[in-house]
């Protein structure tokens, strides 16, 4: 039943301190077997692995309302304003700021916004369509198209004109303000100013990039087996790792390793060289923020407003209280989770600061947190019995109902052991609002 073998000495020479509060699941299992399972028992015989099943399930469910949740992650919110939500995370508790007094500041979600899953591209009438003019001629695989496209992209399905079906964008360049782009198969028909339309070969949506560059005055030179691109730093300080080279001189999938001054580092050797006056369309691999997020995270919120504390009035423009929302009227910023991304965003007035995450695990996600306390440990055997029974045939109803009852029981009394209730507390609270207390 977990008695102490360890000496005072060693315990407070260690770092596992007040660990005698909680039992190890595997105890559970072990006690459980040996006290409910055999002949003349509750439970003639169960497999140690069904056993197991019901009590992980156990620690999860009571993990979620029961058990204390003693997990945080402190963390800086970056510039970028959100961060990714913890390995074992399954729901929250409060999310705060913490200030330089080290005192948390609670921050409240916000329910009026949110992050869309995308944000389809779409031409001036509304349309989802990307669409470009361009000049093809019988015989040529490169047609040029009336403007710089930043968004058509190498692998696309184009159609119009004289094209035939299935052809698709196997190179882009860039120059003179205009993109020419290289398709599979040349078309047979001389065709001026045709309207084409470019789609994913897998029929989804064109989502805008995160980022996209079109550099000009770029050199690079094949014949020195020269991995490096070079240009003024000035124009090349937009530029970052990852991003995707798209260029007739460069293979399909040219990707940035590194951005140092004047000088790039590239996946893979230009097919042709040297260039010295060359243009390069650079593209982000991620999708562009939606325009919500954008709006969101760019906004310095109504509740930040500057206070001179002059005078009994907070709100420095007269009237501002008049229908305000009560969830607003507070100045510790705002947050919402997007579980799409699994990222948590703050409001902008967050940047910078030490933001602490608390936070309910499963209990499950690693060895050492698999422990109850010992105030929930007869709920957990509840469970376990509850769990066997009502999965089990030919047991009787009016027995399945038994142990439910108890499960619930046992879970209220845990809670209620758990909650931690100290009527000293409540009565210093009390005092605090002006109640009269006599003990």
């Amino acid at each position: 039943m977990g008695l102490i073998t360890q000496t005072p000495q060693s315990y407070y020479a260690g770092n596992n301190y007040g660990n005698y509060q909680f039992t190890s699941l595997d105890n559970v299992i072990n006690q459980f077997i040996i006290a409910y399972v055999g002949e003349d028992k509750i439970i003639p015989r169960v497999k140690r692995v069904d056993v197991a099943f019901h009590a992980q399930r156990a620690m999860q469910e009571l993990s979620f309302d029961t058990f204390k949740s003693c997990k945080a992650q402190e963390f800086t919110v970056p510039a970028a304003l959100q961060m990714p939500l913890p390995q074992d995370y399954v729901n929250y508790t409060k999310v705060s700021w913490v200030d330089s007094a080290g005192i948390k500041h609670l921050m409240y979600p916000t329910s009026k916004t949110s992050n869309p899953s995308s944000n389809p591209l779409q031409d001036a009438n509304g349309d989802f369509k990307l669409q470009a003019i361009g000049s093809m001629t019988d015989g040529d695989k490169d047609i040029t198209l009336d403007k710089e496209y930043k968004d058509i992209l190498i692998g696309m399905v184009v159609t119009g004109g004289s094209l035939y079906p299935n052809v698709t964008v196997t190179a882009i360049s860039n120059s003179a303000g205009l993109t020419t782009i290289t398709v599979s198969t040349a078309p047979d028909i001389t065709v001026a100013d045709a309207t084409l339309t470019f789609t994913k070969t897998d029929g989804s949506l064109i989502l805008p990039q995160k980022s996209s560059h079109i550099i000009e005055n770029l050199s690079w030179n094949n014949s020195l087996n020269d991995y490096k691109i070079t240009g003024t730093a000035s124009d090349l300080e937009n530029l970052e790792i990852g991003m995707v080279l798209y260029h007739a001189d460069f293979p399909a999938g040219t990707t940035i390793l590194n951005v140092s001054g004047t000088t790039i580092l590239v996946s893979s050797l230009p097919t042709t060289g040297p260039i010295t006056d060359g243009e390069i369309l650079f593209v982000s691999p991620d999708a562009a923020d939606t325009d919500t997020w954008t709006s969101y995270k760019s906004n310095t919120p109504s509740e930040n407003n500057n206070d001179d504390y002059e005078d009994d009035t907070y709100w420095p423009v007269d009237g501002q209280r008049y229908g305000l929302d009560p969830q607003h009227a507070q100045v510790n910023g705002s947050y919402y989770i997007d579980c799409a991304s699994g990222k948590i965003h703050f409001s902008s007035n967050i940047s910078g600061k030490t933001v602490i995450l608390d936070y309910i695990s499963d209990s499950l996600g690693k060895d050492n947190e698999m422990q109850v306390h010992k105030f929930a440990e007869e709920a957990l055997y509840k469970w376990i019995i509850y769990g066997i029974v009502s999965t089990r045939a030919n047991i009787p109803e009016y027995v399945v109902r038994r142990y439910k009852k108890e499960k619930f029981a046992e879970t209220r009394k845990a809670k209620l052991r758990l909650s931690n209730i100290k009527l000293e507390e409540i009565t210093q609270i009390l005092r605090g609002k002006s109640k009269q207390i006599k003990h």
